[in-house]
């Protein structure tokens, strides 16, 4: 993904940050999932491959949810930049953004990013799809979409999903990246919610400028912003992240965890009794549920749309609720 001259020297910095299509906890998860510092009361490591206590059922009285981060903590990539090929072959980026993209993935993968290099990725891919074509966007993740994100999403995190599900919890997914590219991610793994970044939007087309970003304190804003909405509870909720941008997120809530997490969200949740997870499974939900059945591109497509606005709803009724009376 490519845009000015200046940008380039931040290659190597990599995003779980607006999407480059306009588009990265605390009962810890499912069978076979690593655990360390196994919670409050619980100092040091669990052996690992310890088997972590199951997700308790949601008892009577005000609804909870659980909110998942998605890049490395659900899928085993950056949907920001997973999407660069099929920009490239749709003509929406050269030859040289799809190698930057590529570089930027790899850093993403060993190292995450921090807040500098956050700033910097959206700055750069918000910028790189300026005059993009909103609607081209959006059929080119729903035509992709399952050969790009099947095989990546992690096996621990969806047995986590189905498990919170199973429990009477909403599942909702709150991730950096853009809208275009998370919502069909959240169509595909059943989520009831998703909060995503936005980018501004004018005759069909990107302005390369940020109407929402979802990052940082801004998601944990949105989530108490739909618990008012949704009516949940958050001393009951669960929240997943593998980032140390994602803290204030984790700290809104009764039960986090870090999931593969940073160097610096490690030593915060050791120092806080946290559970620790680690998901190194990705599996294609095809073959982890033989009766699992794809929605299809034209769904996709109109759950790009129809969640935006959904989202951009409950963002703008909170807001005005805080707005004083005239």
């Amino acid at each position: 993904m490519d845009t000015t001259e200046n940008a380039d020297e931040h290659a190597d910095e990599s995003p779980d940050s607006t999407a480059a299509a306009a588009g990265t906890d605390g009962t810890p998860g499912p069978e076979g999932t690593t655990v360390t510092g196994a919670g409050p009361g619980t100092a040091g490591s669990a052996p690992s491959g310890a088997r972590p206590p199951t997700v308790r059922p949601h008892p009577a009285g005000p609804r909870t949810a659980a909110f998942f981060d998605l890049d490395k903590t659900i899928i085993a990539k950056s949907s920001a930049l997973a999407f660069s090929r099929p920009f490239y072959q749709g003509g929406l980026i050269n030859r040289r953004a799809v190698l930057r993209s590529a570089y930027a993935q790899f850093v993403f993968l060993v190292g995450g990013a921090d807040h500098d290099q956050m700033e910097k990725m959206r700055e750069y891919l918000s910028a790189l799809t300026r005059g993009w074509n909103v609607q081209q966007v959006r059929e080119i993740v729903a035509e992709t979409l399952h050969n790009l994100i099947d095989p990546i999403i992690y096996d621990e995190a969806a047995s986590l999903i189905e498990q919170h599900h199973a429990a009477g919890r909403d599942v909702v997914i709150v991730s950096s990246s853009g809208s275009e590219v998370v919502e069909p991610i959240g169509a595909l793994l059943g989520a009831d919610h998703v909060i995503a970044t936005r980018l501004k939007i004018e005759d069909g087309c990107y302005t390369g400028e940020i109407e929402y970003y979802a990052y940082a304190e801004n998601k944990a804003a949105a989530i108490r912003e739909l618990a008012e909405v949704e009516g949940y509870d958050l001393a009951e909720c669960y929240a997943y992240s593998d980032s140390s941008t994602d803290l204030p997120l984790l700290e809104a809530v009764g039960h986090p965890s870090a999931v593969n997490p940073d160097r610096a969200l490690r030593k915060e949740a050791v120092a806080r009794e946290w559970p620790v997870l680690v998901f190194d499974k990705p599996v294609e939900l095809r073959r982890r549920l033989p009766e699992f059945s794809a929605p299809s591109r034209s769904v996709l497509t109109a759950v790009a749309v129809g969640t935006a606005a959904l989202t951009a709803g409950v963002i703008w009724y909170a807001a005005r609720r805080r707005r004083p009376a005239a």
